[in-house]
């Protein structure tokens, strides 16, 4: 018998996020603007990998980052490699 990793979550679809900001009545740029960073930041973490925008969002929707990008994160990393900055100097 053929034993088979449990499937994985898929990550939410940005609309998903944007109903969800919205259902609180928040949004990506207003969310952006309020913690310092450009209007678009956090539209740009729906696409690629920015652990502190994921943070913002997933804490405005009470959840973790994982939660809503699982593929972004693993039990032994938060980050795949490749996404890690460097940290030798």
């Amino acid at each position: 018998m053929r034993v088979y990793p449990p499937p994985r979550k898929a990550d939410w679809h940005p609309a998903d996020v944007l109903a969800a900001l919205k259902k609180r009545g928040k949004t990506l740029s207003g969310l952006s603007r309020a913690n310092g960073y450009h209007a678009t930041a956090a539209g740009k973490a729906l696409k690629k990998p920015w652990p502190a925008l994921e943070k913002l969002i997933a804490t405005e929707l009470g959840l973790r980052p994982a939660d809503i990008w699982p593929s972004r994160y693993s039990q032994s990393h938060p980050y795949p490699p490749s996404t890690k900055r460097n940290s030798a100097r």
